[in-house]
């Protein structure tokens, strides 16, 4: 029972881990009032906006919109500076669309509804509900006065602005709507769907016109030409199918030599065609000729959205690497990017005097924040996999990362330097933490050890077995370094006497691998993030639950207390990092 509880428990850590590659959608619960960052009862700060999902022109050439897991950005479009965070959505924000005049931005979540903003101001005018199922993709008409919505239950809806209620519902699509477009006449509503069709409505009548096939696999993007006869479609088997509007036949097949393709956007004049795929790559076509005229390579990895400017000069990317960036059209070259506003999350620690905040990443790098302004002080890089679990020494001047490269690394913080490679563990590092005196580093592996190193002579000084479960997934010390709290795949908290080798205690109560572990100041107390999307607080001397907090979206990889004991940083694949204060809810030391 124990080994099947922890195949389950490995399971769900490493869907975990998918998720924060950018597979699957991410569900939050914003409250915040309108420009404000949603934040669940009793945190206090999130550091990070959420995952990109599309990025958009205002038709005047104002504004750049980023629909995110969290809310919708409105940046200035030439600077991409964070003008405004249009907030309201209970699920994560998947598409974006501007009116015509500029003067309306609908947006599109998992939530199941669509909201119409004002984008000078902010201010919500309207949300459309009613709908069935979550929303993928929403779209304008030429006039303004018509916005078609693609829904994950295979629906479209063609609604009246003015009103907000549903003029038309065209179904036939067997699988859900991942992108809508409207015609530049505004007679044609255009769907594409997982599938593998695309569909032409009559906005007149409701009634289907033609369905586009020949493909085996998905359909994630559909866009009319500037004139409306040529209607292009990206699918997930690397192909972009240009089609002929009038009577359904392919003109045209572009194969590239990228992955999956997540976006398609013409270019204002209509002889170029760009493509955002899965594996980071944009291609830009001939849409006339059908041949590449361009790569773009700057993302890491998939660009879930392209869109040119209304001059045909900038091209505006969005990317599950959670950057944004402008690339000038004429000489194929980045003109601007902004990193870092949400990076996925594997681990966090607090410096011991509370000023500085490491940061481990899926891009193999350890960073250094300043908590008091958030921004970046130093990117650590030597990693050859991505960084797990980060940890202060107790005098703040070394770093210890732990990676999936097998290895753990001991950084000089001032300098940004390796000091020390510890090498030993046959699996995966999940875990690194410092005895208080600073002498002692212990470390949690999926090869099912904890080992203990002498951190000034790198030297290993024993090797414990793990208990129930197998494969660590977090170690921590107590304050006085008695106690060493180790988490298993099972679910389970093991507390062990380190002097002697042996288990205090075992805690139960999470239903997914604790990821993360840590003891307050007073080591009363022990917070521990899960996969299962939740953090508890145990109390160490009877091993009962002080409290439970809800809030990430997704499983929760990192937790750290302040060195006063009142605040308690959680990092999570949702994207963001959560600020508890203990003390309003009863939990501070």
């Amino acid at each position: 029972m124990k080994r099947a509880l922890a195949l389950v428990g490995i399971a769900a850590f490493l869907v975990g881990v998918l998720l924060l590659w950018g597979c699957g959608p991410r569900l939050t619960r914003p409250t915040a009032q309108p420009g404000q960052i949603p934040l669940p009862q009793g945190a206090v700060a999130r550091l990070g906006l959420g995952e990109i999902h599309e990025v958009l022109y205002s038709p005047d050439g104002r504004w750049l919109a980023v629909a995110t897991s969290l809310c919708v950005e409105l940046r200035r479009a030439g600077t991409l500076e964070l003008v405004r965070v249009l907030t309201g959505h209970t699920g994560t924000v998947y598409s974006v669309a501007f009116s015509p005049d500029s003067k309306t931005l609908a947006s599109g979540s998992l939530d199941r509804t669509i909201k119409l903003w004002d984008p000078d101001t902010g201010a919500l005018r309207r949300t459309l509900m009613g709908l069935s199922a979550e929303v993928y993709s929403v779209a304008f008409g030429p006039k303004g006065k018509t916005l078609a919505s693609g829904s994950i239950d295979g629906t479209v809806e063609l609604w009246d602005v003015a009103t907000g209620t549903v003029l038309h519902t065209f179904t036939g699509h067997t699988l859900g709507v991942c992108s809508v477009a409207l015609s530049p006449d505004g007679k044609t509503v255009a769907s594409g769907s997982w599938d593998s069709d695309t569909r032409l409505w009559s906005v007149a009548t409701g009634t289907p016109l033609l369905t586009l096939t020949g493909h085996a696999s998905r359909v994630n993007s559909v866009a009319f030409s500037p004139g409306g006869k040529t209607i292009a479609t990206g699918f997930d088997d690397r192909v972009i199918t240009l089609w002929n509007v009038a009577t359904g036949k392919a003109l045209r097949t572009l194969t590239g030599n990228t992955g999956s393709v997540r976006s398609v956007t013409f270019s204002p004049d209509g002889k170029t065609l760009t493509s955002a795929s899965a594996n980071g790559i944009i291609e830009s076509w001939d849409a006339n000729a059908g041949g590449i005229l361009r790569t773009l390579a700057g993302h890491t990895t998939s660009v879930i959205s392209v869109a040119f400017s209304p001059d045909g000069r900038t091209l505006a990317s969005g990317s599950f690497d959670s950057r944004i960036k402008l690339w000038d059209v004429a000489t194929d070259t980045i003109a601007r990017s902004i990193a870092g506003h949400a990076d996925r999350v594997t681990s966090v620690a607090f410096s011991p005097d509370g000023k500085t905040l490491a940061s481990g990443s899926f891009d193999k790098t350890t960073r250094l924040w300043d908590v008091a302004t958030g921004g970046a002080l130093r990117t650590l890089t030597g990693h050859a996999d991505l960084v797990w679990s980060v940890a202060f020494s107790p005098d703040g001047k070394t770093v210890a990362s732990g990676s999936w490269d097998h290895d753990i690394k001991l950084w000089d913080v001032a300098s940004g330097n390796i000091l020390r490679t510890l090498t030993g563990h046959s699996g995966w590092v999940s875990s690194v933490a410092f005895s208080p005196g600073g002498n002692a580093l212990a470390s949690g592996s999926f090869d099912g050890t904890i080992k203990l190193w002498d951190v000034t002579t790198g030297n290993l000084l024993g090797t414990m077995a793990s208990s129930a479960g197998g494969a660590v997934a977090s170690v921590a010390f107590s304050p006085d370094g008695r106690i060493l709290a180790s988490g298993s795949f099972d679910g389970a908290i093991t507390l062990w006497d380190v002097t002697m080798g042996t288990v205090l205690r075992t805690l139960e109560g999470h239903t997914a691998a604790p990821a993360s572990l840590a003891f307050s100041p007073d080591g009363e107390t022990l917070a521990s993030g899960s996969a299962d999307g939740t953090i508890r607080l145990w109390d160490v001397p009877t091993g009962t639950v002080l409290e439970t907090l809800t809030g990430h979206a997704l499983g929760v990889y990192s937790v750290a207390f302040s060195p006063d004991g009142k605040t308690l940083a959680s990092g999570s694949n949702d994207g963001t990092v959560l600020l508890w204060d203990l003390e309003a809810i009863g939990a501070g030391s």
